[in-house]
């Protein structure tokens, strides 16, 4: 994980509004609503990065740090920590969405693991010349 910082790091990748029917018998959203949302942040970012398919093989580092009530607007942000010939690391941070009045206040976060794959769900590799793109981000 990243320092912790007051404000969110990385690529917006996804926007959605907690509902009535994600939350449990207390009111609050499922924590399991809140990482399938990070999933499909993550595998969005990754899908865009390596061009083509991903599929999500381990989670790890997961905290969450405050409830999430229907009605917020939760934001992931994604950013690519590590890239190997198969495979994209990605830190994924959710963030309450106030309005502008309110600080935006960080709900959890992870590191999710992505595997790039083929149309028949095999392993493929992710080319050379996008392997050099994120190398070329990083000494920027």
């Amino acid at each position: 994980m990243t320092e912790r910082l007051n404000h969110p790091e990385g690529t917006l990748s996804l926007q959605t509004i907690a509902m009535p029917a994600d939350t449990n018998w207390s009111g609050d959203v499922f924590g399991g609503w809140i990482v399938s949302q990070m999933d499909l942040a993550g595998a969005i970012h990754v899908e865009r990065f390596s061009k083509g398919r991903c599929a999500t093989i381990a989670i790890n580092q997961m905290t969450f740090l405050v409830p999430v009530k229907v009605g917020n607007v939760i934001s992931c942000y994604t950013k690519i920590l590590k890239v190997g010939n198969t495979s994209v690391q990605v830190q994924i941070e959710v963030w309450n969405s106030h309005d502008d009045s309110r600080e935006p206040v960080r709900i959890t976060e992870g590191v999710f693991t992505f595997v790039a794959v083929d149309v028949k769900g095999n392993k493929r590799q992710i080319s050379e010349e996008v392997r050099q793109k994120f190398t070329v981000t990083l000494s920027v």
